[in-house]
């Protein structure tokens, strides 16, 4: 059983969400500020962390930059009531993996929470596979049948992601924010250059495709079984 951390300030909001997780066949584990929530960790294995930004003595931000300064990668879903762009962008480049805007959806966070144990199992061993396509997160390759192709960093870090969430959409404005240096003059056309780019390098494997959602963004889906 996952062991998924609530760090969260508001009483009534943190025991809804360890009652949702509870039923859903997680361990909760409550922290009621960001102090707590360090000292959890010392004492208590922790597969995914659910934190609030707004939080006393130890906001969000500074816990995420926390753990990762500590070389501690355990995935982080931030869940806050702060929407703007500037806020993500902050959440991002303090480590956070996810980010989800109150008042949250049950089913969306659960989804949410799934696909990002299964990108840390990912992470874990270095290596994502869809049908007989393997990534190799370590050399930046996409072997498939004994063909083995290099990828550029951006391009492969893009199929990476998009494979790890097969079937979630994902806004150019978010590849943009989790691929591309934010201070950079790059604009969001870029992502639509590399899509192309994989399109074609890939356009004869038959284990997946990246599909456009018009009016949304992209998302990879699987045609030969699951991504694992």
């Amino acid at each position: 059983m996952f062991h998924i951390m609530v760090a969260e300030d508001d009483t009534n909001t943190r025991k809804l969400m360890c009652t949702v997780l509870s039923q859903n066949g997680y361990e909760p584990v409550p922290a009621v500020d960001g102090a707590d929530a360090l000292e959890v960790l010392d004492r208590q294995h922790i597969d995914l962390i659910l934190l609030d930004v707004m939080m006393p003595k130890i906001d969000g931000f500074e816990f995420v930059r926390t753990l990762r300064e500590g070389g501690c990668n355990i995935p982080v879903l931030m869940v806050t009531a702060r929407e703007t762009s500037a806020d993500k962008i902050l959440g991002f480049r303090a480590g956070t993996d996810d980010y989800m805007v109150k008042p949250v959806d049950d089913e969306e966070m659960l989804l949410r929470i799934a696909a990002l144990l299964r990108r840390s199992n990912i992470a874990n061993s270095h290596k994502l596979t869809a049908g007989d396509t393997v990534l190799d997160y370590d050399a930046l390759t996409v072997s498939r049948k004994g063909a083995v192709q290099e990828l550029p960093n951006k391009e492969f870090m893009l199929l990476f992601k998009l494979l790890s969430y097969q079937n979630k959409i994902f806004t150019r404005r978010q590849l943009m924010d989790e691929l591309w240096d934010m201070e950079s003059d790059t604009d969001e056309r870029t992502i639509d250059v590399h899509i192309n780019r994989l399109r074609e390098r890939f356009r004869d494997n038959d284990d997946f495709e990246i599909v456009t959602v018009r009016g949304l963004g992209y998302k990879a889906v699987i045609k030969n079984g699951t991504a694992k």
